[in-house]
């Protein structure tokens, strides 16, 4: 196990462990050091792993810093990602499965990289080959981030469902998701954002059997307090982490300034 920072503060919000870091390269660091050394352990221990990632902001130092760690045998690894805008092209500077592309399947070339095709021409049928995808294996990790709304992948509160029984569909985005989108640079007004997505649903992302929630930043400081301090409801999806004992949620001071 390689060392890495410390948290300033630990505790528990129901079944959920928090980390509290005292700065947002400090967490990505840890988190990085983290989900290679589980990964690793995980592949030595049944001969592969699948995971699936998360895009967005809060992600980038995170994933930056785990493939440069080196350490996984990535050619043993299967990866898939949660959500993607309906239709959007594979090469949309915006979209994720390009994000993704660049950001890790052609940095460190996985077994293979499902992703989800958000230009098909049947989004239910898209929706129904992924999760026989997901459902083809166990998924060892879950690696996502929290939404300025709350949201857990695309599942913004008006569409969210903490039982659903669905594991892959279609929502439409509402206008605080639409905005955060906006802002962070990936869109240049909110009539440019698709108002349709395809995601993972709450129940299929917390299947993985670790469930690992990266959380930073100012801007996150409300949705982290609804999220731990709030009733658990899809009033803010994130809420569902907290019945979940096989995940970990890492915020850093300014993320956790209202807690």
């Amino acid at each position: 196990m390689s060392s890495s920072p410390s948290p300033v503060r630990t505790f528990k919000a129901d079944a959920l462990d928090v980390l509290q870091f005292a700065t947002q390269p400090d967490l990505a660091a840890f988190v990085a050091l983290h989900v290679r050394d589980y990964l690793a352990e995980t592949i030595a221990r049944q001969g592969s792993a699948a995971a699936i990632l998360a895009t967005g902001n809060s992600q980038i130092q995170f994933l930056k810093n785990l493939v440069a760690l080196g350490g996984v045998e990535w050619s043993k690894v299967t990866l898939f990602h949660m959500d993607e805008y309906l239709g959007i092209r594979a090469d949309h500077p915006a979209s994720f499965r390009h994000y993704m592309r660049e950001k890790v399947e052609s940095l460190v070339h996985p077994k293979a990289f499902h992703y989800i095709g958000g230009d098909c021409d049947l989004p239910h049928v898209e929706c129904a080959r992924y999760r026989a995808l997901l459902e083809s294996q166990a998924i060892d990790l879950c690696c996502l981030g929290v939404g300025e709304n709350g949201h857990l992948a695309f599942n913004d509160p008006h569409v969210a469902r903490l039982d659903d029984s669905e594991w892959v569909k279609v929502v439409r985005l509402d206008d605080a998701c639409k905005m955060q989108q906006v802002k962070e640079g990936h869109f240049s007004s909110l009539e440019t954002v698709p108002p349709y997505a395809i995601t993972l649903t709450i129940p299929a992302l917390m299947t993985a059997r670790k469930v690992v929630c990266v959380a930073p930043e100012k801007r996150k400081a409300v949705p982290v307090k609804n999220l731990l301090q709030g009733p658990v409801s899809s009033l803010c999806p994130a809420s569902a982490l907290r019945r979940n004992p096989a995940a970990v949620l890492l915020i850093d001071n300014d993320s956790a300034a209202l807690l």
